[in-house]
């Protein structure tokens, strides 16, 4: 497998990003037809074919001003979309001086492979997450909590960070980003409907003179209704299902491309096994949640999950890369004595970052990490395998 995936993975996500960007716009108009439809109704009752031809003329003069307003959602998400998810999660940029060892692992994945560097961005959430946003190069970012520095060693960081590079040179993270506008602007829509339907409430009769001609009956504006809701509801669908869009083939992907920086499927295991259970962001929601390495869901939710269960990422591992799977791994508090080895889990003295150093053959360093035990990921880079900057 190639370095970030199968080729023909990187141009159906070039594809669906552009089919996603057209579904907008018709599940826009599909909105502002259904909300014509109503208006009508409201106005005055009629016979339904006279209804509907109504509300298509409305909806011919409501549409330019539906595609401005569409166009400029999509703008604000353009520019401001990095803002408004670090506002979520409490993230900010940090520099090589400020996280000299993190800041070193990433840059030394992008030199390897001659990715442009993104921006690296911390959280101060104890969740152990990572995610990559941006829709283009200079706006790629990665940002990881502060839980999942403390938790995990640096071969574990690697890895982590080389699944988030997969994700932007797949281009997983533009779908993902594209995705989250439209459903943003589909429950906008959807809302605004909504309130015009029920709050200002429905009027038959009186909007229009019963001597209209063109009018042709009545009886017509109950069933217009209903089928404005209908549109309504089934655009609100679509809008749900085009998070299936997002395949969770992208994270075995995003995996097996980490797997192919650091030459370490241990690593990447070993790290996911940190994290199971343990990555929810209380202040993201579910749009940020769907950009991270981990978005856990159990029972029925987890048919709308947009990522495969650790156990199933741990076992394509094992099969396709060689890594051995130690099972769930047991973290101590962090208020837990520094000193002092969980009776459930590994020793927190052992490695760097408070957490264990793998052994040969089952940490990861004896399967060609670049960054494992003594060894310098480039040559006059200092070892990564003694203390980090935060054991």
């Amino acid at each position: 497998m190639a370095a970030y995936g199968l080729y023909t993975h990187i141009q159906s996500n070039r594809r669906r990003s552009v089919i996603l960007l057209i579904g907008l716009f018709f599940l826009v108009y599909l909105l502002v037809f259904a909300g014509a439809l109503i208006a009508e109704a409201m106005l005055g009752d009629a016979s339904l074919d006279w209804l509907m031809r109504a509300a298509f003329v409305d909806f011919l003069k409501a549409a330019p001003f539906a595609t401005v307003g569409t166009l400029l959602w999509i703008w604000i998400a353009y520019k401001f979309h990095q803002r408004m998810i670090d506002a979520i999660t409490d993230s900010h940029n940090v520099t090589r001086a400020e996280e000299p060892q993190l800041y070193n692992l990433l840059e030394n994945l992008c030199i390897s492979r001659g990715i442009p560097m993104p921006k690296l961005k911390i959280s101060d959430d104890d969740a152990l997450n990572a995610f990559a946003t941006g829709l283009n190069e200079k706006q790629y970012a990665i940002t990881v909590t502060r839980g999942l520095m403390n938790a995990l060693d640096p071969a574990e960081i690697e890895a982590v960070l080389g699944h988030e590079l997969t994700h932007i040179r797949n281009g997983d993270v533009r779908l993902l980003v594209i995705a989250v506008v439209i459903a943003g602007v589909i429950s906008f829509f959807g809302e605004m409907v909504f309130r015009i339907f029920f709050q200002g409430g429905i009027r038959f009769g009186g909007g229009r003179s019963s001597s209209d001609g063109d009018r042709k009956g009545s009886g017509g504006a109950g069933l217009a209704i209903l089928i404005a809701v209908v549109l309504i509801v089934v655009a609100w669908v679509l809008s749900i299902v085009i998070r299936f869009a997002l395949s969770r083939q992208r994270e075995y992907l995003a995996d097996a491309g980490s797997v192919e920086l650091t030459k370490n499927p241990d690593a990447m295991i070993s790290a996911l096994r940190k994290i199971e259970g343990r990555s929810e962001i209380p202040a993201a929601n579910s749009a940020v949640m769907e950009m991270c390495i981990d978005n856990p869901r159990t029972g029925f939710s987890d048919l709308f999950a947009t990522h495969p269960s650790v156990d199933a990422r741990c076992a394509a591992l094992v099969k396709f890369a060689g890594g051995h799977d130690p099972g769930p791994i047991a973290l101590p508090p962090p208020d837990d004595n520094p000193g002092q080895p969980d009776a459930g889990g590994p020793d927190p003295n052992a490695g760097p970052w408070g957490a264990p150093e793998p052994s040969q053959g089952q940490g990861g360093q004896g399967q060609g990490s670049q960054t494992g035990g003594d060894k310098p990921f480039l040559p006059g880079m200092p070892p990564l395998g003694g203390r980090g900057p935060w054991g």
